[in-house]
């Protein structure tokens, strides 16, 4: 099958406890199935500024807002492939654009020490890293992911993320997924990604379980709580 390279959907976000989870499993096993890969290990560098600049300005809630980040499923050895990914949102609007390249090029391309590919996807990552300048890995953050598609609609995707963990040390693909959890234990995220709204199966057992749409981003409560356990005096990373 083709990897997909460009997205363009809504992603409706969901925190719920594990037995919450349960419910809408059950309610989801008349409508969907686990997609191609329905378990992953998600690694990702998040890329910023010194100053922070892309996540304190998505965290400002801006009509348009962009984030930069190289991904892998699994391990991914220096010259493993991984993901570079330019995620746009505009109006509630996320626009994914993403080009695979082994880990090495990837991390010499973001440094502007080589070419990124001739592409449409590759003018406009190098577009992004010529306007920010001094883009570099600035937080590792990992998850485990269950994926489902609907039975009827394939577009209609659920993915539920556990083990949320960052860190600002040992900014490799190619390493374990330690680090501070952003989530206490039993604890789970959600996220619908849909063309338009949620089927009606889905809000009815959202609303039966009393759970409501969040506006949670990963990286942004990673940068959260790396500024506040820095107040604080707390040790960064568990």
């Amino acid at each position: 099958m083709k990897t997909k390279t460009v997205f363009q959907r809504y992603e409706l976000k969901y925190l719920m406890t594990c037995r919450q989870q349960q419910a809408v499993l059950v309610a989801m096993a008349e409508h969907m199935v686990p997609d191609e890969y329905s378990h992953s290990s998600i690694r990702n560098l998040y890329l910023d500024t010194p100053d922070y600049r892309l996540i304190r300005r998505s965290l400002e809630k801006p009509v348009y807002k962009e984030k930069l980040r190289v991904r892998s499923y699994g391990r991914a050895g220096e010259t493993g492939s991984v993901f570079v990914e330019l995620k746009k949102k505009y109006r509630s609007v996320v626009y994914k654009r993403r080009i695979s390249m082994p880990q090495d090029r990837a991390l010499r391309c973001l440094a502007g020490a080589d070419f990124w590919p001739d592409t449409q996807i590759g003018r406009e990552l190098a577009y992004a890293v010529e306007f920010y300048q001094t883009l570099y890995p600035a937080v590792f953050l990992s998850y485990e992911r269950d994926s489902y598609r609907g039975m009827e609609d394939p577009d209609f995707r659920v993915t539920f993320d556990e083990a949320i963990r960052y860190r600002r040390e040992a900014l490799t693909l190619d390493s374990d997924p330690w680090g501070r959890a952003l989530l206490p234990a039993g604890w789970v995220l959600m996220e619908a990604k849909v063309a338009g709204g949620l089927p009606l199966w889905m809000a009815r057992v959202l609303s039966e379980q009393g759970i409501f749409k969040t506006s949670f981003s990963k990286y942004g409560a990673a940068y959260q709580d790396l500024m506040g356990a820095g107040q604080r005096g707390e040790r960064k990373y568990a």
